[in-house]
């Protein structure tokens, strides 16, 4: 959100790490867009379903990841990668690295990191009162996976992104088995986030339906007891991989994420 595939700040210089850690390994960065500026305009108002056929498209015509790729998704990223997962299965993503991603949705966006102050500001406002509202579903990100756990019926009826790639409404079988194709699923949740609410929706928790202050883990929620998704499955596999640092939002060294990430799944 508010950020783009290639600023040199930012993931431009993730991809430098990277390409220095890993100088014989191909690097595809989606751009959703013609130019950065595009890019980042559409982590706000580009439907994430577009931004999937998009992404989708992209990996199938590079040459290089026919053979399978590993993904690493950034904030809402994330869980953008975990749907391309689930509906773009050709060709295989092997393992999913989940930095700070929001798999269960948020509820509040404070200090929204934004480089633009005002759209955030404008999009808090908009979620705050009308998340659900057609128009605002297909017109802000954010909305399609605003979580309003005192509404959980509204979310799962009118989210048009997160409730459709959680099974929310019924069970996509193909979501199922194309998630449990993945190697590994690795979540790094950021203990000191101020950008997600809750912090557990990284590990794919949530406030308990009903309330927005008691919070239930993966492992206690209907999603997993009912393997709605195959998670509890993979849990059991061993493919689900849960990792915590200390810091705010996608706050980590290079160091811990060679060691922790680079060496354990991308090698």
């Amino acid at each position: 959100m508010g950020d783009g595939c290639c600023f040199p700040f930012s993931l431009g210089a993730v991809q430098v790490k990277l390409n220095e850690t890993l100088p014989n390994v191909h690097i595809l960065s989606i751009k959703i867009g013609n130019s950065i500026i595009d890019d980042v305009e559409n982590s706000y108002f580009m439907h994430p379903n577009k931004q999937l056929e998009i992404a989708c498209d992209a990996v199938k015509s590079d040459a290089l990841l026919a053979n399978g790729y590993n993904a690493i998704g950034f904030s809402q990223g994330s869980q953008f990668l975990r749907a391309l997962a689930q509906q773009c299965p050709q060709p295989k993503m092997k393992n999913l690295i989940s930095l700070g991603g929001q798999h269960q949705g948020v509820y509040g966006l404070p200090n929204c990191g934004s480089i633009d102050h005002k759209t955030c500001d404008y999009i808090r406002r908009v979620l705050n009162h009308g998340a659900y509202i057609s128009w605002v579903q297909k017109s802000l990100v954010q909305a399609t996976y605003w979580h309003d756990p005192l509404n959980e019926e509204l979310y799962k009826n009118r989210s048009t992104f997160l409730a459709d790639i959680n099974n929310e409404r019924f069970i996509n079988q193909s979501y199922v088995t194309n998630l449990q194709s993945l190697e590994h699923f690795v979540m790094v949740r950021f203990e000191a986030d101020t950008m997600v609410q809750p912090i557990e929706s990284e590990w794919f928790g949530f406030y308990k339906p009903g309330q927005s202050k008691d919070i239930e883990t993966l492992q206690d929620s209907d999603l997993y007891k009912m393997d709605r998704l195959g998670l509890k499955q993979m849990d059991e596999n061993e493919k689900l991989k849960f990792l915590s640092l200390p810091g705010n939002h996608l706050q980590f060294e290079w160091p811990w994420f060679v060691e922790n990430i680079v060496n354990k799944f991308l090698i």
